[in-house]
This record gives structure tokens, sequence and C-alpha cells, in this order.
């Protein structure tokens, strides 16, 4: 079946979204969330365009851009290319990382920027990574400090959206449904709870008693493990299974 065409926006702003594939996460540290920052920023520096809000969560990213130079296609090349080859380098993997293709939506008015804004601010709060709109991985920081030399282009959507009239949306918990993802979004878990969920699924007491296991039970533990919140990094060193060997597991039960 052939793909749809991408609706263009008039005014040059789209909201894009930018998962992992088989809903994996993209994220697994604070380092890998710092190293897409520089990233989109080096980016932003080639393609030209203006950025007015991010977040990164641990499965996706959604960004709200202004195409100025380069098209939309470029640029987003651009950033997931760089940031798949660091991630790849780090975790010593090879293949794809994202989604076949990210998903974009045009946004060609002030009630529907600001709408867009408060919803990609919200996302960590409706995934339980924070209580409040404080996080460190969006822009609203940005927007708080109102300060013009960070990554966020805050000026235009000040602008069109009046200050007052911004912070006073943001006040209102967000109801809204934009361009969303529909998996649940996996919580990082912690290496002790990583290494519970390979005990659990295994029917074991202890690592040594499942890497006696058959491999297939062995599989079939690590499989579930990870559906439930175990990064292909805690279970590597929890159970000493390679990275390649897990990875090849999950790709056959997707």
């Amino acid at each position: 079946m052939p793909r749809t065409a991408r609706r263009p926006s008039v005014t040059g702003i789209y909201h894009v979204m930018l998962r992992g594939i088989g809903k994996q996460n993209i994220f697994e540290d604070d380092l890998d969330k710092k190293k897409f920052l520089k990233i989109l920023s080096v980016s932003k520096e080639k393609s030209g365009f203006q950025l007015y809000a991010y977040c990164l969560m641990n499965n996706h990213v959604h960004l709200l851009l202004k195409v100025e130079n380069d098209p939309l296609d470029i640029i987003m090349k651009r950033i997931g290319s760089n940031y798949v080859y660091w991630y790849n380098s780090r975790y010593e993997r090879v293949g794809h990382l994202f989604q076949d293709r990210f998903k974009s939506e045009p946004v060609e008015d002030d009630v529907y920027l600001k709408t867009v804004i408060r919803y990609i601010h919200y996302n960590p709060v409706k995934g339980g990574f924070s209580k409040e709109l404080h996080y460190e991985y969006s822009s609203f920081s940005d927007y708080e400090d109102d300060h013009t030399g960070n990554l966020t282009d805050i000026e235009m959507p000040l602008e069109w959206i009046g200050r007052e009239e911004f912070f006073a949306y943001h006040a209102k918990r967000c109801a809204d449904e934009c361009m969303d993802i529909t998996e649940p979004i996996r919580h990082p878990i912690t290496e002790e709870a990583a290494a519970a969920l390979v005990h659990k699924y295994g029917h074991v007491d202890n690592i040594a008693e499942f890497l006696s296991l058959p491999r297939k039970k062995q599989e079939k533990g690590i499989v579930k493990a990870h559906e439930k919140g175990a990064s292909i990094r805690q279970l590597v060193r929890v159970t000493g299974v390679s990275k390649g060997i897990i990875e090849k597991w999950l790709r056959e039960n997707r």
C-alpha cells in the first residue's frame, strides 16, 4: 500500500513525533537524552529551523518546529541518523532504532499552536514521569526562564499567544489529544526490579538457576521481562546473556 503524502503546512510549522521501533525505548538514561538534545541543537543550526517546543520521553519524542531552509524530511533524517549512530555505537548494536516513518501534522493557527505546546509540555505528567510541568527534558523551563539563548525559540509563540495567556493556559490541566501514541509508555525501572522480573518470568529464585534453564525458557523469561519494563541493557547486566541474543529474541517475538 502506498504511503499517504504528508499534508504541507501553510505556516511551515509542524508537530512531529519520532518513536522507537517495536515499542522499544530510544533513551536508556540521561546521557542518551542529553546527547539527543545536543544533536537537536546542531541540526537546528545546520537546517535553520525554529524549535517552539519539545519533550523527550522514554520511547518517543515530540517536537514542534518551523521549517525555514531544509525541508522537514531532511531535518528529521539528519536528527534521526545522527542519534541512531550514537545509540548503536554506545550499545554495540546494529539496525533500525526508530519506527520507519516519523509522524507529523501541520499547525496553522494560534489556537492549535497553544494546544500543541501545552500538550507537549504535559506529556511527562500524563506519562507519570513528573508530577508537574517542570521536567528536565522538555521546553517548558525555557519559557519560564524567558531566556532567548536557550534551545527553544520562545519569541514567536509568546507573541502569537500572548505571555499572560500562555501561562494561564498551561495552568489548566491538559486534556488535549493531539497526535499521540497508542501503546502504554514504558517507565524506567531499577536494575533490582529488572532482575526480579527475570526471576518471576523464568520461575527461578536466582540468576544462576535462570542460566541453567533451556534456551527457550530463558528467551520466554527475557521477552516477558522486557515487556514489563526491563531495558535491554539491564537484561544484559542481570542475566549475562549477550545483547545480540537478547535483541534477536525480542525481534522474533514482536
